[in-house]
């Protein structure tokens, strides 16, 4: 009802204003028309009496919508005129009367859709067509009336804010429309209210705003956390009347870190077993946040206590939970339980909430478990020094160790057999001493190192009932010898060198040293040799020498030493020429002796070899072995009997790849390796029965007439003996083709010929033997016992007894020209 009377109230407005202005148009005319005829009329524009037509949207009559009249001082009202119309929506929308230029509208119009239309007008004369006024525009505006209600942006809004915000804090701004005209009426103006979510918000009722109505004691989220608000949109400035739309907006309170952890339990307590190693879980504590996310965030602390240092906690991210974990290692026997004061606390704090009260404690109790521990030695490892020639049994220190437990169960000490694989050490097994087993040697191995392991003995009933297993643990023992001068010194290297001469400054004189000699010519007082040594003993001041020539040797001896105080001598000749005729090898004994206690002392030999110099010193004429320098094959010989080799090898190799991809020669490879022979037998034959005195299979290649061999000692007279029982495939079903002969009735011929000659036939068609060409095979028997008698033809003349051999046509293909041949005589005959 309010929407009618709305509507009328703009109708009359509309028909008034329309009213005004068609006695406007009337007043003008009349005007115009008042001029008298005879006054010069100046005219500077044209003559149309209108401006612009107003029309009412949502038109409900049932008759065309007035809108106004268009009218040219051209037109006399003589008819003679016709106004005619164009522009958006001529004809359709709007129509003209061509006599008197009313307009009307022909529907129903929404100013919503299209708030005004543009038209054109013309006047032209009916009679001629001609244009009496240009064409000229005009507009035809849609009066708005409220017919729309508010619409808000969208349907649902989402907002949010922070719990135990201020009064007034903003949350969201929804915003609504309406399609009316908002620059006529108050239509399109809007006002907001909230219809539901009082008292804990408010809107603005011209910017939509959403604040918060209550304090910040009232917003709690762990109290309630969603909201559903109704916002209203009014138009006509919310005066009675206006129409509404309304929407719906869910509100959060998000969290802020208002809230402190807490333990779930005041005590937590835990048993540990006194072996666990750092790092052994101990247990898990967790507490509680009424805040969610990162402000519910937490770690946990050891804040006092005698667990302080002894146990770590650390904070699961993922799980908020405090894991407790060892630190030290826990030793029943020293103490069986601690107390501890631990502290939970979030990771982000908010200084609006943060108080003394932002953290929490509780009581932390950690039992320690007794468990059977292995023996502890009081070292963590020994180191024991002792002489290289110490006898065997000498003690050369001791172990201990002892059963931590409460049981103190006594402890039997061994050697580890796989750090010791040459039974050098051992230990008693009581009392922890150790010994040697075997001589020692420092040059061979300075520093030993063996295990000890020592084993818990348990003597309860306890541990034999339930085969508690023996506890042990093993420690490390470095023996090192200390060294003892028990070698004595040798020459530092063998003096031996193939390829290296020594010239003095005097032309007449020069040595070499090979293969352990020393070659010299004739000098006198000259140096021959530099000799040194080595010893293996290490003495603590340093290694000390002394040469000497051997005490027998000193006073005839062609030689002399010279002690260099470095360690090396020198080996001097002592006369002024040597003969290779008298004597051609020098032995030189040289006693070599060290500085330590007690003093050690060798005899090495050096031989000394005469030869046959030129007047340069160069070396002419020594015994062979000088000469050959170096006994054995020379580099290029054996590298020519390498080469040898590897060439036999290869040609051995080659060889026998082509003996293995040669390939069989078949049977018969083509027409010529059939060759014509002429063979000359010297004995005589056997006649008709002797098949076995040519065999065709000479005529195959060599190497195939081995093969045929016992085929070809068979007779081909007999059945053989292997033919008897052929395979299964050759008894197959006779056809039209196969040359198998049919059963003869015992009335007419004898069973046994009929089958001699199967058989025969049949060997001749499959046999691997079988020649390669044409051949004639003949069969015959001459049994006695025959019931045919004799097959011979020579006989036949002689018979009176008629033959019938109609049975030959059925003996197949191969027997059908013999049988036309008896067929025909028989006919004769006849």
């Amino acid at each position: 009802m309010r929407t009618i009377l709305v509507g009328y109230l703009w109708l009359s407005l509309a028909l008034h204003r329309d009213a005004l202005s068609l006695n406007g148009v009337r007043a003008d005319k009349i005007g115009e028309e008042g001029i008298p005829e005879k006054a010069p009329v100046k005219r500077v524009r044209r003559g149309w009496l209108w401006n612009q037509f107003f029309l009412q949207e949502e038109y409900t009559g049932s008759d065309y919508q007035y809108i106004g009249k268009l009218q040219s001082d051209q037109d006399s009202g003589n008819g003679l005129v016709r106004y005619v119309l164009s522009g958006e929506g001529a004809g359709t929308i709007f129509v003209i009367d061509e006599t008197n230029g009313d307009l009307h509208a022909t529907r129903r119009l929404d100013r919503e859709e299209k708030a005004f239309y543009i038209l054109r007008a013309t006047v032209v004369n009916k009679i001629t067509g001609k244009t009496l006024e240009p064409e000229t525009e005009f507009t035809v505006k849609l009066h708005d009336i409220n017919d729309n209600e508010p619409q808000f942006s969208k349907e649902f809004y989402n907002g949010s804010v922070p719990e135990r915000s201020d009064i007034g804090t903003s949350v969201i701004c929804v915003t609504a429309t309406d399609a009316d005209d908002n620059m006529y009426g108050n239509s399109a103006k809007l006002v907001y209210s909230i219809k539901q979510g009082q008292p804990y918000f408010s809107v603005d009722p011209k910017t939509g705003v959403i604040r918060t109505a209550l304090g910040p004691g009232d917003m709690d989220r762990e109290q309630r956390e969603h909201y559903q608000v109704v916002i209203e949109a009014k138009d006509m400035a919310g005066h009675r009347g206006g129409l509404t739309g309304t929407t719906v907006v869910y509100i959060t309170l998000t969290d802020v870190n208002d809230n402190t952890p807490r333990f779930t339990h005041s005590i937590y307590q835990f048993r540990i077993p006194e072996l666990s190693i750092p790092g052994t879980e101990v247990g898990r504590i967790k507490a509680t946040d009424r805040d969610v996310g990162t402000n519910a965030e937490m770690y946990f602390t050891i804040v006092s206590g005698d667990a302080l240092d002894i146990f770590d906690i650390f904070t699961n991210k993922e799980t908020q939970e405090g894991f407790i974990t060892v630190s030290k290692i826990l030793d029943y026997e020293n103490k069986q339980s601690y107390v501890a004061e631990i502290q939970v606390q979030n990771t982000q704090t908010d200084p609006r909430f943060t108080s003394t009260y932002s953290k929490d404690m509780a009581t932390l109790q950690i039992v320690v478990e007794d468990m059977d521990e292995p023996p502890v030695f009081d070292k963590h490892s020994y180191f024991i020094e002792i002489k290289e020639d110490a006898a065997v049994g000498v003690v050369m220190g001791w172990v201990s160790a002892m059963d931590p437990d409460e049981a103190h169960s006594p402890v039997k000490y061994s050697v580890d057999r796989r750090t010791d694989m040459d039974h050098l050490f051992n230990v008693h097994p009581e009392n922890g001493t150790l010994f040697l087993l075997k001589n020692l040697d420092r040059e061979e191995t300075a520093l030993h190192n063996i295990s000890v392991i020592a084993t818990e003995i348990c003597k309860s009933f306890h541990c034999y009932l339930y085969d508690h297993p023996q506890q042990s643990s093993p420690v490390s023992v470095y023996i090192n010898l200390l060294d003892v001068n028990d070698n004595a010194p040798i020459f530092a290297t063998l003096y031996e060198s193939f390829n290296m001469l020594y010239k003095s400054n005097t032309p007449n004189y020069s040595y070499m040293v090979l293969n352990q000699f020393i070659y010299i010519c004739w000098c006198s007082q000259k140096r021959i040799q530099i000799i040194s040594a080595v010893d293996a003993d290490e003495p603590l001041m340093g290694h000390k020498f002394f040469f000497s020539l051997a005490p027998e040797e000193t006073s005839y001896s062609n030689f002399s030493l010279q002690d260099n105080g470095d360690n090396t001598a020198s080996v001097v000749t002592r006369r002024a020429s040597y003969s290779r005729l008298q004597q051609n090898i020098h032995l030189v004994p040289i006693v070599i002796t060290d500085g330590d206690y007690p003093m050690q002392s060798s005899t090495e030999t050096l031989t000394v070899r005469v030869c046959t110099c030129d007047l340069e010193g160069n070396i002419e004429l020594c015994n062979s072995n000088a000469q050959i320098g170096s006994p054995g094959m020379s580099t290029g010989a054996f590298i020519v009997i390498l080469l040898c080799v590897i060439i036999l090898l290869l040609i051995i190799v080659l060889s026998i790849k082509l003996t293995r991809q040669r390939k069989k020669e078949p049977l018969i490879v083509s027409k010529e390796h059939i060759r014509d022979n002429v063979l000359s037998y010297n004995d005589e034959g056997g006649g008709e029965e002797d098949t076995q005195a040519f065999d065709i299979g000479a005529l195959y290649d060599q190497e195939a007439a081995a093969v045929m061999e016992k085929f070809a000692q068979q007779r081909r007279d007999i059945i053989p003996t292997d033919m008897l029982g052929y395979p299964m495939h050759f008894q197959h079903a006779p056809d039209a083709f196969d040359p198998v002969l049919p059963p003869v009735s015992l009335a007419s011929y004898d069973k046994s010929i009929c089958r001699f000659i199967n058989d025969r036939v049949e060997e001749n068609d499959y046999h691997p033997t079988t020649p390669p060409y044409d051949s004639l095979a003949t069969y015959a028997d001459e049994g006695a016992g025959s019931v045919a008698e004799s097959l011979s033809s020579l006989d036949s003349v002689s018979s009176e007894a008629e033959d019938y051999y109609d049975y030959l046509s059925n003996w197949g293909p191969r027997f059908k020209k013999l049988a036309d041949m008896y067929k025909s005589e028989n006919i004769m005959s006849s």
